[in-house]
């Protein structure tokens, strides 16, 4: 038997996994695939809420804290991994940003510093193009997504942290009031406490227990272009997409909010969707070399609010899942709430919202 099991290796399994191994507890680590390979690996890494004035307090809240805590914990994942995961203050650019009164409102309020666009970013994109004058949000950062999920693997397996990559959980076994391990393709798991950190496949993992949080998958869509480096220095946003460069002249052009269950086949129609955006967002692009297409499939939750926490009924099983679109922003606020309820280690926000109990109808199970 081990000590804690956590199911999913993406970003908030994995972050999870590293933090209570350096808290002391045996930790094994399941994933279906490889580690890292599906939302976390396929996603942008924009550190911050798109529009962060339009999501409640409480989703705000866990992505400030995130926010607050990349800038650490990407120097000691590059320190305990050897990896740089290219995290990086670039800032950001909202193009014909809309309700400007409540964006102005909301950087006052939450300490955001707006600035007025740099010389290279008015050549760039003249104010006259766009319906209202552009916000600038120098303060926000980016990592690079599969450079994040390297160096967590490889700080993850040098704290200690046991990973069993290509091991499907088919179902949790329960004993009373607990859950004792789960089933998987190469055989039983058995443990002290389990944590569900699947992404967009908790929801069926969970779906057998009473209570089950209602987690479901979203497919975005994702195109990589290759141009020069500096060619834009910071992530640009407009009207649901966006753009998002690298250090090494890679820009990525997303993203899609699809509908499509488990399917991640990418589509002609959201290639032309994203061509679009790309072209009239930022016309030098119709001269870069387009690299590929992909899609990953996020864990959607209703109101994009995060489940963390244990579940009511069952002592020693915990979720950390249901992040939307923002697990990668999340995850280190996320692992920290997750350590409260499993071990009381203080995290630096109320964690009562993302409580199972919180967000789940006994009645109707959602």
């Amino acid at each position: 038997m081990v000590s804690t099991l956590i199911l999913g290796a993406g970003i908030n399994g994995l972050f999870s996994a590293f933090m209570l191994r350096k808290a002391g507890l045996e930790v094994h680590l399941l994933d279906q695939g490889d580690t890292g390979k599906e939302s976390s690996w396929a996603g942008a890494g924009i550190l911050s809420l798109l529009l962060p004035w339009h999501y409640d307090a409480n989703i705000n809240a866990l992505a400030q804290r995130g926010r607050a805590l990349w800038p650490s914990a990407a120097t000691r994942l590059g320190t305990a991994s050897g990896i740089n995961p290219e995290y990086w203050r670039c800032g950001m650019l909202v193009l014909d940003p809309d309700h400007r009164e409540a964006a102005l409102n909301w950087c006052g309020a939450h300490n955001e510093t707006l600035d007025r666009l740099p010389l290279d970013l008015r050549a760039k994109f003249p104010e006259r193009r766009h319906q209202s004058e552009p916000l600038y949000l120098p303060e926000v950062a980016q990592a690079r997504n599969p450079r994040i999920m390297q160096a967590l693997r490889e700080a993850a397996i040098r704290a200690g942290v046991i990973l069993h990559e290509r091991t499907r959980a088919d179902r949790l076994l329960t004993q009373g009031g607990r859950v004792i391990g789960v089933d998987t393709v190469s055989g039983r798991f058995t443990a002290d406490s389990v944590v569900v950190a699947a992404g967009a496949w908790s929801g069926g993992l969970l779906s057998e227990l009473s209570m089950a949080p209602e987690i479901w998958p979203v497919r975005g869509q994702i195109m990589l272009f290759k141009s020069t480096p500096g060619l834009l220095p910071c992530v640009v946003y407009r009207r649901g997409h966006y753009l998002v460069p690298r250090l090494d002249g890679h820009i990525l052009v997303g993203s899609t909010l699809e509908e499509a269950g488990f399917d991640k086949r990418t589509t002609a129609e959201a290639r032309a969707e994203l061509l679009d955006f790309a072209y009239t967002t930022l016309p030098v692009l119709r001269d870069a070399e387009i690299v590929t297409q992909w899609a990953g499939l996020r864990p959607g939750s209703h109101g994009n609010l995060p489940f963390i926490g244990r579940h009511p009924e069952f002592e020693n099983l915990y979720v950390n899942s249901g992040h939307f679109r923002y697990g990668v922003t999340m995850a280190p606020a996320a692992a920290e709430v997750l350590l409260e309820s499993m071990l009381g280690q203080p995290a630096g926000i109320d964690v009562r919202p993302y409580a199972w109990q919180a967000r789940v109808n006994p009645q109707t199970g959602c």
